[in-house]
């Protein structure tokens, strides 16, 4: 089975990292696939450039060999054109592995808005969806789309290659790229909550800093 994480990684920090690695543990994941977006449909423009995002995700990870980075939304689109559509990217990964499970991992907050996704049902025709929450999350009234989807047990996932919804409880650390770039512009210090090469990198190419 192979894991697929998407995000700008604006910067990428440990929430995004140790989701990925204790999702890979749990689910038994030949892969988890780093994914960064080019041109996110649901927020402003990343702060700075895909291909500094791409480095930064590169120092962050290269001591995992579990993680791997893909660049296909990179590749596939110019930032003044389309949006980085996550079901374009299934479809394309899908035409990659065509019998492998596929399982998106998105977080609980993301899970809220996924029926304004693009194309958000055609998902499901790709890739098993696994929301990522924390202890002590419900799961709200689902509709009869989700519940006839709901996977009861993580086993169901290896089954089939797509098509089911689970609910994972993770280790979610409260850490957002927000406020470590807010952290940053304040001119204050941001170690612990991202790997220090990536720390290194940006006070290297002075990121995310007021002027």
């Amino acid at each position: 089975m192979i894991g697929i994480f998407g995000g700008t990684f604006d910067p990428v920090h440990y929430g995004h990292l140790r989701s990925a690695l204790e999702v890979k543990d749990i689910f038994g994941l030949t892969e988890v696939r780093l994914i960064p977006c080019a041109n996110p449909p649901h927020r402003e423009q990343p702060a700075v450039t895909p291909e500094m995002r791409l480095q930064m995700l590169e120092l962050a990870i290269k001591t995992q060999p579990g993680l791997k980075i893909d660049t296909r939304e990179l590749d596939r689109y110019d930032l003044r054109q389309t949006p980085s559509y996550m079901v374009d990217t299934l479809e394309s990964l899908r035409q990659e592995f065509p019998s492998e499970p596929l399982l998106l991992f998105i977080g609980s907050d993301a899970f809220k808005h996924l029926t304004g996704w693009h194309q958000w049902q055609r998902l499901f025709d790709y890739a098993h969806i696994v929301v990522m929450t924390r202890p002590g999350f419900e799961i709200q009234q689902l509709d009869d789309f989700f519940k006839a989807r709901l996977a009861v047990d993580i086993k169901e996932l290896a089954q089939d290659p797509a098509g089911k919804l689970c609910f994972q409880q993770v280790t979610q650390l409260d850490i957002s790229a927000t406020a470590i770039r807010d952290i940053i512009a304040r001119k204050q210090n941001p170690v612990f909550l991202l790997p220090d090469a990536v720390i290194e990198y940006i006070k290297q190419n002075k990121l995310y800093e007021t002027h």
